[in-house]
Order: C-alpha cells, then structure tokens, then sequence
C-alpha cells in the first residue's frame, strides 16, 4: 500500500526536518519545500498530494499566495497553514486564502496529528 504524501512547506529547515521526522515516523511519505516557488514546482510535479502544511512568511511567494494558488487550480487537497503568525486577522487572511486549517507555532505534535 502506497504512503499518502505531505508536502510540507517552510524556509527553516529545522521547521520542516521537525514535522517531517514526526510524519515519517506516522506513516506518511513527506515532501519538502522550502519556499512558496518550491511549493508549486512540487505541487505541479507530484499529482497525488494528500495534504499541504504551509508556512506563511516565506521568501519569493508567501503561504498564502501559495493556498491561492492552488485553490485557482479548483483542487480540493487540504491546506493546513502552520505559522508563527497567531493574530485574528492573520487567521481571516489565511482562511480566506484557500487553508482548511490554521495551526500556530509554537504548536504541540499531537494537535498537528489530529489535524
């Protein structure tokens, strides 16, 4: 049986090395990115992505340029935004975007899990 895969976006690599340690070891096969271009070039690339965690303030499109633009796309794959920023406003803008979810940093693993 094949893994679902997550593609997991954020500029600090030490971010992404976290939730994809916690993932892999749940199960799922991980893909990274480390920026909102890598994001897409990936997303295009690998047809059956299950789920897309996002970062925000990234370098050369950010989180929520990003969920836009797959949302243009009309495709349906779950976008949780997982973000240090934590402001309400923040949260409307992200849920406004296309995220299904809204996760902020610092968060607990097993929140990400239940997700």
């Amino acid at each position: 049986m094949e893994k679902m895969k997550i593609l997991v976006v954020d500029d600090e690599s030490r971010m992404r090395k976290l939730v994809k340690d916690f993932l892999t070891r749940a199960g799922y096969q991980v893909l990274e990115a480390g920026d909102g271009m890598e994001a897409m070039e990936q997303f295009y690339d690998e047809k059956d992505i299950a789920l897309i965690i996002l970062d925000v303030m990234m370098p050369k499109m950010n989180g929520c340029q990003v969920a836009r633009e797959v949302r243009v796309k009309r495709c349906g794959t779950p976008i949780l935004m997982l973000t240090a920023r934590s402001e309400l406003e923040d949260r409307i803008e992200g849920l406004n975007a296309g995220a299904d979810y809204y996760l902020t940093k610092p968060f607990d693993i097993r929140e990400l899990l239940a997700c």
